[in-house]
């Protein structure tokens, strides 16, 4: 590199700011003492032509001169400068090359003379400004009127150097720089912009990285001073280059020395790199206080020696060394974050200095790369590490603060929130789903919250959860008017108006939808209602939780804690799921999976959920990991998180990453003193060591409890107490339940708000536990064996201390309270009172559909009365078992139901009073389906109330009583009929009501009985009045004359008649049942198939609006069996559908209807060619046959007649007529016993002639038979058609064209199969339609008509394509592949 001293001339010198370790200045041509230093003298001149190098700093030691892009740096002295300036010059040479090309260090390029100089070392000129620069020019831009510089400059001139102010020049006193102040307007750190913070900080991580850099690569730079470093912009962002290297150390590991030896260069090195981090220190606090002198001097309890690898101390170092002592705060202007992380380097080693010091080293910064790390967070964190920047009441007083919805580590489970969620106790699950609220409620959606309670009771919270949402609706005056009409909208539709039972348990719902206060009824006023049940409720509340969400307004509901929730919102989330109308709703469910075994009701809900196709994502919330909970103690301790690591470590080992435990461990070691806020230094600090040592529980509840014992009595009673008011209490209700002096309630509340046991709701007086884990460890403070006297005693002192009104808005939770100490009572007259408590509480929970917990109540009550209840306390114990018989059934719990009624049967006074007992008896059965013991039980009732009711028939009976009735009705006119009287009489009410129940139910295993008990119940409704289920006993009557007697036109008439009778009676809750006998039983008779498709579905909504989901259910049935057999609705349209309804009468336990639904399910997977087993996705392992073999065996006749009818329609459709005929002869093992037919059952008939005429063309020897059967069912088909040519027209002439076939009229056989094609597209039968045309191209095939028998074909498949029936198509596939070689031929 001999080329490089050439270059530089002495003709021309810029005057360029460049420092050096000496801390000299020049912003002239003068030396310290005033002398020309502008060039070289004359035996320093270089070649004329040559660039020339222009001096730009001069210390006591040495020159630096600039040329161009390159430096020199000439050491001062004689012609021979010391040894040591040499050796200063060789070591940078070495430093810089020893560096990486990584490395923003000074990079020497040579050493060798320069003109005069023996020794010189050439070095690549740094762009850029130095920190000191910088931080000026940042001042002089935020002071008003002063002349803005630029934060980084590249090639800085004299004048701008000069003008700028930020050269200065010679030495002050004791050999320090003297600053030339350019303004005395310094903008203090609290006054500046957040962008002003961001630029600095900016500035920060690229100085922490360059020190990083050097450190990873084994250099200590020794003297970092804030004119040691230059910044400069590279694409945006800011790098760092560290200059003069003179003094840096570079580390070695030599693995040869000797052992005490290594051990004292590791202390050395460590301490080496201790100063570096003391000086970044120093720096960055210079950087962010600027030339505030005050400021920029504040460094507390440590001195900022900076020792050179010479062993002496620069400048600065001697300076600094001055203020080692002073005790004073430091970075008040600053964010506590950024204030901690620059006292930290400050204070860096003073820990290794003073031993005996309570602070824990491990709270300062042991590397440059953890500083640089902190830094970016604090960029990339704005909102979490500017959040506390003045000291609050909090911190003044040493007293830790935590937010309990700190939200960390769940990043990956917020993306996937959008399903559910499951995990520990304390995991933070609810704060999770939590997150989900606010874009949520962004989008205009709705979100609503429940959460469960170990001792509340669980069947109260999904209609409080929704009770509480329909009040913000009406509180939220931002809620547009639009939004709220529409939603009024959609609930009035899904749950229709005055639904009592959802308004009751939700008196805001009723608010909402502007609806009047209904009148309670008592247990006997709903006994003679339309029954209420289980799987009412769980419809209802389905339905109106549907109705919520919309496209524009999205719905999430969560439950929490769902290992503790009741059967019906299990089975209400289930249903929900299994509902295709139910769109734009998420559930969010989060549970502890170490409390749900597999056998537990939730896990078979969340399977039964899955396997149904329901899309479930399983999020597991476990502990926090070690990085998640390190973040959530900087949060909490505005810490950086490389100072909080240590910290954080010891919490996670010791609390596991639950966050509820590290939160109250958190708090624990603030209230011990072992985590304390420092006001010296601005920050929290910690004894880590004692930390480490202290021993806890490691359960969460102990441990809170461990430290509750450490409050005072008071508090502790206090506690004790809360925790045995239920999961959120009021303050009225703690006032009530403490003594007089026990302690002061509002210290109490306060201190309980503030250290995060109890969260104030909503600013009112009303309190919640802030988690039940909380509130299990408060609970624990009560000694075991004190816990029922405490219970016992609380609730006592509630009542004594109560008015009616107040006892009312507490009932709850004194009767629970006393419940848990009931047996401390010994009174006989103190259990009567409790019993009598038990009851009200039961009904109050009636009122609020919350079944079971009213039966437990009732079971409570029962329990209480064990001495002659019956003789002593008769109108107590009689309403305690009529109220558990409706708790019981409408729960399902039909077994107990069963088994505790013996008793008031047994021991009631009067036949009347045991009334109510049979009513829900009765009831039970029938759900349960054990129909034989529930018409056997009517029997008797009917019998103990008088009235004498056939059991058996026979032909000749039923044809003397069916003349006797149609004399009757023929001599009755219309309004006769409907002018008939109500009865008043109530025996005869009760046995209308048992009838209604005996007819419901011998449809289906008695169907022999049906028309008679229907003529039973007629006789009685014109002796004695009607009721409301008169116009269905007429309607039954009616489907009798139509199926059994032909009389279509008297079937219709009664048909008119009840239906006009229904509404003068307004009896919209038989809707259902007449429904069913109206339109799929009579109407078929006379108006077209698809005219009942609505109605099915308008009675299916009234009847699960009432309550009725026996006959709703039925419905759903009817519909599919219309669609299916009388309308070919497509399949691929009908299968979700069938599948919906089928899921929801296997879980209403409607078994007969279910299986009904269930076959046609198969039924459409055999039409559609799917090879799957639609039996087992209800039911594990169940097979068709399966099934049908357990019906045969239990002597379910309509169900093995419903099965055969099925297997014979898809043996015929698709061609297997072999099956098709032993199915046919199977079926006659099954007949119709009450000749009242249903639409599958004239379909069935019809398919039957098409089976036997083409049995009869096979010219076999049983050829007559078939021929019989054929022509008897076109007989009935003629007769048919006289009553509905829309309905029958197509079929009879489809019959016709196959009897003409069998005849061998090729002509009429032709024009038969035309017409039967014409009036079934006429009528909308594609189906049907498509049948026509395959028989007949069946004929043209015989014919030997192959092109005409090609057409038909086609046409045959586009009808089964219109049906979405693919088996058949493959079926007529298979058959135009056989023609077209020979339509071609021809």
């Amino acid at each position: 590199m001999d080329h490089l001293s050439s270059r530089f001339s002495v003709s021309s010198l810029e005057s360029l700011t460049f420092l050096d370790h000496d801390h000299d200045r020049c912003n002239g041509d003068h030396d310290g003492n005033g002398n020309d230093v502008g060039s070289l003298g004359p035996d320093e001149s270089t070649s004329p032509q040559s660039p020339s190098p222009r001096l730009v700093h001069q210390s006591c030691r040495t020159r630096i001169y600039r040329c161009e892009d390159e430096g020199i740096k000439v050491p001062l002295g004689e012609e021979q400068p010391p040894q040591s300036q040499v050796d200063r010059l060789r070591h940078e040479q070495t430093v810089s090359r020893h560096l990486p090309s990584s490395c923003r260090g000074r990079e020497v390029l040579d050493i060798r003379p320069l003109d005069g100089h023996p020794v010189a070392l050439y070095f690549k000129w740094a762009n850029g400004s130095n920190v000191t620069e910088w931080i000026r020019a940042r001042e002089r831009a935020a002071v008003p009127g002063a002349a803005s510089f630029p934060s980084a400059r590249r090639n800085c001139r004299e004048s701008d150097a000069i003008d700028g102010g930020l050269l200065h020049f010679g030495h002050g006193e004791n050999g320090t720089n003297r600053p030339l102040d350019v303004s005395t307007n310094i903008v203090p750190p609290s006054s500046r912009t957040r962008d002003d913070l961001n630029e600095r900080l900016r500035a920060a991580m690229a100085i922490a990285k360059t020190l990083s850099d050097f450190h990873e690569a084994g250099v200590y730079h020794n003297s970092l001073t804030s004119d040691h470093v230059v910044l400069d912009t590279v694409e945006g962002d800011y790098v760092a280059t560290f200059i003069d290297l003179s003094v840096a150390t570079i580390i070695t590991n030599d693995v040869s020395a000797k052992e005490g030896d290594q051990g004292h260069a590791a202390a050395f090195n460590q301490q080496t790199k201790q100063e570096d981090l003391k000086c970044l220190g120093v720096v960055l606090n210079r950087l962010f206080h600027g030339f505030d002198d005050h400021a920029s001097g504040r460094l507390a309890n440590g001195s900022t020696k900076a020792s050179t690898a010479g062993g002496t101390e620069t400048t600065y170092a001697k300076d600094e060394r001055r203020k080692r002592n002073k005790q004073v705060e430091t970075n008040e202007d600053l964010p506590i974050y950024l204030g901690s992380l620059i006292s930290s380097l400050t204070l860096a080693g003073s820990n290794t200095e003073n031993p005996d010091s309570t602070a824990s080293t491990a709270s300062y910064y042991e590397s440059a790369k953890d500083v640089y790390l902190d830094l970016k967070t604090m960029i990339e964190n704005p909102s979490r590490c500017y959040r506390a920047t003045d000291l609050d009441e909090y911190m003044m007083e040493s007293r830790l603060k935590v937010n309990a919805d700190l939200f960390n580590g769940r990043q990956v489970q917020m993306s996937l929130l959008m399903h559910s969620l499951q995990s520990y106790p304390g995991t933070g699950k609810s704060t999770l789903a939590s997150q989900i609220k606010k874009p949520l409620l962004d989008r205009d959606g709705f979100f609503i919250e429940g959460k469960f309670h170990q001792t509340a009771c669980p069947d109260t919270v999904l209609s409080t959860a929704l009770n509480n949402f329909f009040g913000s609706l009406i509180e939220n005056g931002s809620i547009l008017s639009e939004r709220l009409t529409s939603l009024r909208w959609r609930i009035h539709d899904a749950i229709g108006s005055g639904n009592s039972l959802l308004m009751d348990a939700m008196p805001n719902l009723r608010k909402l939808m502007a609806e009047e206060t209904s009148t309670t009824q008592t247990s006997s006023d709903r006994s003679h209602a339309m029954p209420c049940t289980s799987h009412r409720l769980k419809f209802m509340f389905c339905n109106l939780i549907g109705a919520i969400p919309c496209k524009v307004n999205p719905l999430v509901l969560f439950l929490d804690d769902l290992q503790w929730a009741d059967e019906i919102t299990l089975d209400v989330m289930q249903m929900i799921f299994n509902d295709p109308e139910v769109n734009h709703f998420l559930l969010l469910g989060a549970y502890r999976d170490d409390e749900v075994s597999p056998s537990h009701p939730l896990t078979k809900t969340l399977n039964d959920i899955k396997r149904h196709g329901t899309h479930a994502v399983t999020i597991s919330i476990g502990p926090l990991e070690k990085e998640c909970v390190n973040t959530l103690v900087s949060e909490a301790l505005h810490l950086p998180p490389s100072l909080s690591r240590p910290l954080s470590n010891v919490i996670h080992a010791k609390t596991g990453g639950i966050i509820l435990f590290l939160l109250r461990f958190l708090k624990s070691l603030n209230d011990e003193g072992l985590l304390w806020f420092s006001l010296s230094s601005r920050r929290w600090e910690f004894d880590l060591k004692k930390i480490r040592i202290k021993q806890i529980s490691p359960d969460v509840v102990q441990h809170m409890t461990l430290n509750m014992t450490r409050l005072d009595k008071g508090m502790q009673v206090g506690l004790r107490t809360a925790a045995c008011l239920g999961s959120n209490f009021n303050a009225v209700m703690l006032q009530k339940a403490k003594e007089v002096d026990e302690y002061d309630m509002d210290l109490f509340l306060g201190t309980c708000e503030e250290d995060g046991y109890l969260i104030r709701i909503d600013g009112s007086m009303q309190f919640a536990w802030a988690h039940d884990q909380v509130q299990q460890a408060a609970y624990e403070l009560i000694p075991s064996d004190k816990r029922e006297s405490f219970h016992l005693l609380l609730g006592s002192r509630l009542l004594m201390k109560s008015s009616s009104d107040e006892l009312s808005n507490m009932l709850f939770c004194v009767v629970d309270n006393m419940n848990r100490g009931i047996k401390l009572i010994v009174s006989d007259d103190q259990k009567v009172e409790l019993a009598s408590l038990n009851l009200r509480a039961a009904e109050t929970a009636m009122s609020f559909s919350a079944f079971h917990s009213a039966s437990r109540y009732l079971m409570t009550g029962l329990s209480l009365l064990q001495h002659d209840p019956w003789e002593k306390n008769y109108s107590l114990t009689l309403r305690l078992y009529n109220a558990v018989s409706e708790a019981l059934y409408v729960t399902g719990d039909f077994s107990r139901l069963t088994s505790l009624v013996e008793k008031p049967l047994q021991f009631a006074r009067c036949f009347e009073d045991k009334l109510n007992i049979y009513y829900y008896l009765v009831r039970s059965y029938a759900a349960s389906g054990q129909l034989e013991e529930g018409i056997a039980t009517c029997f008797r009732v009917l019998a103990q109330l008088g009235e004498v009711v056939p059991s058996t028939t026979n032909l000749e009976f039923l044809h003397s009583e069916t003349a006797r009735m149609k004399e009757m009705m023929d001599g009755l006119s219309d309004d006769q009929l409907l002018s008939l009287p109500v009865v008043t009489n109530a025996s005869k009410m009760a046995v209308l009501h048992f009838l209604n129940h005996l007819l419901c139910q011998t449809y289906f295993v008695k169907p022999e009985l049906f028309p008679i008990l229907s003529f039973h119940m007629i006789d009685l409704s014109i002796k004695y009045g009607v009721c409301n289920f008169t116009p269905f006993a007429i309607a039954v009557y009616g489907a009798f004359l139509v199926g059994a007697m032909s009389d279509n036109e008297g079937g219709y008439r009664m048909g008119r008649v009840a239906m006009e009778l229904m509404k003068r009676m307004n009896a919209i809750e038989i809707i259902p049942r007449l429904y069913i006998i109206i339109y799929s039983m009579i109407n078929i008779w006379k108006e077209p198939f698809q005219a009942s498709l609505n109605k099915h579905l308008e009675a299916f909504d009234i009847g699960a609006h009432r309550g009725d989901m026996e006959f709703a259910i039925s419905c759903l049935f009817h519909y599919v069996n219309v669609s299916i057999y009388g309308c070919g609705v497509n399949f691929e349209t009908l299968i979700n559908y069938i599948q919906s309804y089928a899921k929801r009468a296997v879980k209403c336990r409607q078994h007969v209807l279910g299986t009904y639904l269930i076959a046609a399910h198969q039924l459409a997977f055999d039409f559609m060619g799917v090879e799957e087993n639609a039996y087992s996705l209800y039911f594990t392992g169940m097979t068709e046959d399966s099934c049908f073999d357990t019906a045969s065996r239990n002597n379910q006749v309509s169900v093995c007649r419903y099965i055969c009818q099925k297997r014979k329609h898809v043996a015929f459709w698709t061609g297997d007529m072999d099956v098709a005929a032993e199915v046919y002869e199977l079926s006659k093992m099954f007949p119709l016993g009450s000749n009242v037919k249903i639409l599958s059952d004239l379909i069935a008939t019809f398919i039957d002639g098409l089976i036997a005429f083409y049995f009869a063309r096979k010219q076999r020897s049983d050829e007559a038979k078939w021929r019989a059967i054929g022509e008897s069912v076109l007989a009935t088909l003629e007769k048919w058609e006289e009553g509905s040519t829309w309905n029958f027209r197509n079929k009879r002439f489809l019959l016709e064209a196959e009897l003409n076939f069998l005849k061998g009229d090729h002509q009429m056989t032709m024009h038969c199969y035309t017409e039967s094609i014409k009036a079934a597209h006429a009528h909308r039968f594609y189906h049907e339609e498509g049948l026509a045309y395959e028989k007949a191209a069946t004929f043209l095939l015989h014919e030997s008509d192959h092109n005409r028998a090609l057409d038909y074909f086609l046409n045959a498949k586009k009808c089964y394509e219109a049906w979405g029936a693919h088996a058949l198509i493959v079926r007529i596939d298979m058959a135009i592949a056989v023609l077209l070689p020979l339509c071609a031929d021809t």
